[in-house]
């Protein structure tokens, strides 16, 4: 999927390919994003900025996207795009952009924000698994490497099962905030063969390396995503990890 196993997970406002450039050398990933795609999250990511948040919002989402990714096309990191969209259409077209450009397309059911739940985007789509579902297919059916975000802690909604329904329709990836649960990754591993991304509070080796004994493929690092020195200790860890493992963590190699 990607070497090094350290991927930049997306920061809204924040992420671009300006961002990821800064900090290439350190990982083998960078999610750009979150990015509104359609105009009922247009308007929710409007509404944030009016409360302080920071937000893409070009005139043109996906011509930024196309942009973006042109920037980051001879980068020693593949790239992702954070996408949050209440309708199909725009997914169909962001991920054409993706697989044109070797990039992943991450679907967003991951943020909590009223604005964005209001319209149906964020982690609504993890109580609904047949819109997420349907997500997935139409972004697979183009060709693009599809990953998920999700996050744990969300009352009645068992991830292991999200992660069986998303890889049925055709993800590749499940990118897990864990929350303050931690051990859900292991749920996540033993229930798919889909390639695991293990985010949430990933500092230093030791983080990193708990989530790799749960089984993770890989593990992201959000808000210190700018500070080589972080970076570098994860990705020793994670290098390490991998090149010492005698017995593969359950999961690895996926």
């Amino acid at each position: 999927m990607f070497e090094p196993r350290l991927a930049l997970a997306s920061l809204s406002g924040e992420s671009d390919a300006a961002w990821a450039r800064n900090v290439e050398s350190h990982a083998g990933a960078a999610f750009l994003g979150g990015i509104a795609i359609d105009e009922s999250s247009r308007r929710a990511a409007r509404r944030m900025t009016e409360r302080d948040r920071d937000e893409f919002l070009p005139d043109d989402p996906l011509a930024f996207i196309e942009r973006e990714l042109d920037a980051l096309d001879d980068a020693p990191l593949r790239a992702g795009v954070n996408v949050r969209s209440g309708s199909r259409a725009p997914i169909r077209e962001a991920a054409e952009l993706c697989r044109e450009h070797d990039a992943m397309l991450e679907l967003n059911a991951h943020c909590r924000q009223d604005e964005l739940c209001a319209v149906g985007c964020g982690e609504t789509l993890l109580r609904d698994a047949h819109r997420l579902c349907e997500q997935v297919e139409t972004a697979a059916d183009t060709g693009a490497t599809v990953s998920v975000k999700v996050r744990a802690e969300v009352p009645g909604v068992s991830l292991a099962d999200t992660a069986r329904w998303i890889d049925g329709a055709g993800a590749d990836v499940i990118h897990v905030d864990a929350m303050d649960s931690e051990s859900v990754v292991q749920d996540v591993t033993d229930a798919t063969e889909l390639f695991v991304i293990a985010n949430n509070g990933v500092r230093d080796g030791e983080t990193a390396r708990k989530y790799l004994e749960y089984g993770a493929d890989a593990v992201s690092i959000g808000r210190p995503s700018d500070r080589p020195a972080i970076l570098q200790r994860v990705r020793e860890a994670v290098d390490d990890w991998f090149e010492t493992e005698t017995e593969p963590a359950a999961g690895a190699g996926r």
